[in-house]
């Protein structure tokens, strides 16, 4: 068998006539099969005369037959076909890409050309792109958002940078684990007297005097078990007038920091007694309050929530899940954090908290969402059970529609459905004594009802004496 193309790049079987003496011409064809998804077998002419593919999904190549295959592609993949077919530059041994013209899209199709020495036909292998050229789009399309992404990144952590070393108060962020300095900003080493970018990786300890440092660790001892701490006065190492120094936690990428600032008594550290009178009126007001994580995890509770719930202290709740408290788990929860994503706050909720002892109280809740990079939900539960003590029980009387409004939440829809059902037969019946000057027997035929129905009716609901007016 001779190999033509042969040469540097292939390395041909050493006996290829005994290798392929028993292939027979079906076999031939799952070799070319074996690389590609379809062939075309085009005459002298260039025209495509006959194709032959291994799938359904190819059957749009018979669309091709009797054009000159040319004629099937984009402008800009046509030099690259009469390459291919151009005998005077010899047998054409690469894949080229081509776009074929199909239902008003580009279907991208990587050929090779296979031409024997002696006949007409010329038979081209095709490999279907489309699938690649999908990965490559999506692969464009997350590299283009990834870059969008990175330079949102860079603009974000740039006006950080900025925003943090212009804090007119100073400001440090420091690893909870060791105590080392991660970042100061430019008022903390200006108290300091050192040189810019100087503190980094320095233990915050070696800021304090010896004789503070147990204020120090005592400090941060208080801040790790509570969300609020009282400010501690330090003496700085070398400085003369002490500083108040607060913590506040946070974490990032899985570790724990501290957010320290510093009150040196020349700039004001803002929000701090605001903040306190927030907090302050947050825990003694009468209405229960809780705030909980995007897991519903509670993060803090106010006294009344503790007392709703008859929880022994409030750090016992911290971490435990709201679910076991809001109504019923996963389901009223799930439907105020969805109202909250629509409208960002709810008023008004009806629902029941359910306490440790297991008890049940009737109550409404408002709740609003703090969009930060992870939402915090904080809900206010007022009880109302005095309210729900107003409202008509299942054997009580009924007298309007409001009333049933009422109960929706609190009641269920079978119920609700028959008291409604009560509530406007006996409408009915009233209406219709009205409307017959409370003649009995021509209420019963206006309603459509025997007078011995109607009488019992009248029993059920209470309406009136039992002694026929007709």
């Amino acid at each position: 068998m001779d190999l033509r193309a042969s040469g540097n790049e292939r390395t041909p079987f050493s006996d290829a006539d005994a290798m392929f003496s028993g292939f027979s011409q079906d076999d031939f064809v799952e070799l070319a099969y074996c690389a590609g998804d379809f062939m075309l077998a085009i005459d002298e002419s260039n025209v495509i005369r006959d194709v032959a593919f291994s799938g359904k999904e190819y059957q749009l190549a018979n669309r091709w037959i009797g054009k000159k295959w040319a004629e099937t592609v984009t402008v800009e993949s046509q030099p690259k076909i009469e390459r291919m077919l151009d005998s005077r530059q010899g047998l054409d041994t690469k894949w080229r890409q081509v776009n074929h013209h199909h239902d008003g899209e580009d279907i991208p199709v990587k050929y090779r050309t296979i031409k024997p020495e002696s006949g007409p036909w010329t038979i081209a292998v095709g490999r279907d792109l489309r699938v690649v050229s999908a990965l490559q789009q999506r692969l464009l399309r997350t590299q283009q958002s990834m870059e969008r992404d990175y330079l949102n990144l860079r603009q974000t952590e740039t006006r950080y940078r900025l925003l943090f070393d212009n804090i007119s108060y100073p400001v440090m962020i420091v690893d909870a684990d060791d105590l080392s300095i991660q970042q100061a900003n430019s008022a903390l080493h200006s108290l300091v007297n050192a040189a810019p970018g100087s503190l980094d990786s320095k233990s915050l300890t070696s800021l304090v005097a010896e004789e503070s440092r147990d204020a120090l660790v005592a400090h941060i001892g208080a801040a790790s078990v509570s969300n609020v701490s009282d400010p501690v006065s330090i003496q700085l190492a070398g400085q003369g007038d002490p500083v108040r120094l607060t913590m506040s936690a946070f974490r990032q990428s899985g570790k724990q920091y501290w957010l320290v600032n510093i009150d040196d008594g020349e700039h004001r550290v803002p929000g701090r007694q605001s903040d306190r009178y927030v907090l302050d009126a947050v825990e003694q007001m009468p209405d229960a309050f809780v705030l909980a994580n995007s897991k519903q995890e509670i993060v803090v509770a106010n006294r009344a929530f503790a007392e709703l719930v008859q929880a022994g202290s409030q750090e016992q709740l911290v971490g435990v899940s709201l679910n076991r408290f809001i109504g019923r788990p996963d389901v009223d929860l799930n439907l105020l954090r969805k109202q909250l994503k629509d409208h960002q706050n709810v008023r008004n909720f009806s629902s029941v908290v359910n306490d440790l002892s297991g008890g049940e109280e009737p109550v409404e809740i408002s709740a609003i969402m703090i969009e930060q990079d992870q939402p915090l939900f904080g809900y206010s539960v007022r009880t109302v059970g005095r309210r729900e003590r107003d409202l008509p029980g299942s054997g009580e009387e009924l007298r309007s529609v409001d009333q049933l409004t009422e109960l929706v939440g609190r009641r269920p829809l079978k119920e609700i459905v028959r008291e409604s059902s009560d509530l406007i037969e006996r409408m009915c019946i009233e209406a219709a004594l009205i409307h017959t000057s409370d003649n009995r027997a021509s209420a019963a035929e206006i309603l459509g009802l025997s007078r011995q129905s109607l009488y019992s009716k009248l029993h059920r609901h209470g309406l009136g004496n039992l002694s026929d007016k007709s």
